[in-house]
């Protein structure tokens, strides 16, 4: 068995609330840690009628307040809309709270659109002050050098851990560089998934941690029947497409079929994007999710699922936790993989 964990964006179905998403994601994370989940992580998005994560190291610290020994955190926080230091001290305060529970996923991109990322007063220039920021952070959480006049606190000595995450080589290169676990961006952005692996494998040089962990993520959308599965999975493939084709809004309601309500271009583009899917009834789900480890032989997989009823949603994934306890354990990856 390999650590399985969820990705949640706290999705604001059609007909529903901001509370409700986040009455139902607290209740998703409880039952996910009796599952055996091993991390809960919550991603940053701004401006969208759909997703209700926006104030992630808040809804991070409700979570964790809301269960025991569940592994909770940021997947993850877009380090560019904000000062390190300030990530460092929320993180610290959460870690601080709630000891060695809590992750810290950063990543490159907004995670909304120009116009919003202004509003965030993001620093819109030429220069990419990205890695430096990440270095910033990390030291930040480490113990003070002597001298050192500008400390996180709460945060300074609590260490914790970072994960970088991406969807392009560029990521790969400076996990790799730093040494840090990574998660890449497959559930919606496979396309540079092989040659990011190689790179992040091949380049590996221990730094904050001695080996590399590639955390692999994928949809997950499972049901006692394929034919079910596939309705559930119609909410997310209609988010994607309303997403890409510039009207974002609540996550729809499901339909009997996609292409009821997409056109051949559209139905290719979003069924392409998504493709690191795992969709049907138990067994199918198996296979697939065999083959993804099988493939990309992944330290952990993550799990995300826009699904627009919350009952079907909690079964997906229970089934994806009963899938994944069963699995066996991926054989070890050479570093020139």
């Amino acid at each position: 068995m390999i650590p399985y964990s969820i990705l949640d964006l706290a999705p604001i179905p059609e007909g529903s609330t901001p509370a409700d998403a986040l009455a139902n994601a607290t209740d998703l994370a409880q039952h996910a840690e009796g599952w055996g989940y091993h991390r809960y992580w919550f991603a940053e998005h701004h401006n969208s009628t759909g997703i209700a994560s926006s104030a992630t190291a808040i809804l991070i610290g409700h979570v964790a307040n809301a269960t025991k020994t569940l592994r909770v955190g940021s997947g993850g926080i877009m380090l560019p809309n904000h000062a390190p230091l300030m990530v460092a001290e929320q993180f610290g305060t959460l870690a601080t709270l709630y000891g060695d529970r809590i992750d810290l996923g950063v990543g490159r991109a907004p995670g909304t659109d120009m116009a919003t990322a202004r509003a965030l007063r993001r620093i819109m220039s030429q220069a990419d002050t990205f890695p430096d920021d990440v270095v910033e952070l990390i030291d930040f959480l480490q113990e003070p050098q002597p001298g050192q006049r500008i400390k996180a606190i709460p945060g300074a000595g609590t260490n914790v851990p970072v994960y970088m995450l991406g969807s392009s080589l560029f990521g790969a290169q400076l996990a790799a560089h730093l040494g840090l676990p990574y998660a890449f961006a497959s559930h919606f952005a496979p396309d540079a998934l092989d040659d990011a692996l190689h790179v992040y494998r091949s380049n590996f040089k221990p730094g904050v941690t001695e080996a590399p962990h590639f955390i692999l993520a994928a949809n997950l959308f499972a049901a006692e029947t394929d034919e079910e599965a596939i309705r559930l999975r119609t909410s997310m493939q209609q988010a994607f497409r309303n997403l890409r084709t510039g009207s974002p809004g609540p996550l729809p309601a499901p339909v009997d079929r996609f292409s009821d309500v997409a056109s051949p271009d559209e139905e290719a583009m979003v069924n392409h994007a998504l493709r690191i899917t795992a969709v049907g009834e138990p067994e199918r789900v198996r296979e697939q999710l065999q083959g993804f480890i099988d493939t990309y032989q992944p330290d952990e997989i993550i799990l995300s699922s826009g699904i627009h009823d919350h009952a079907a949603r909690l079964r997906s994934f229970e089934i994806g936790a009963e899938i994944m306890s069963d699995l066996p354990t991926n054989q070890p990856i050479r570093s020139d993989a």
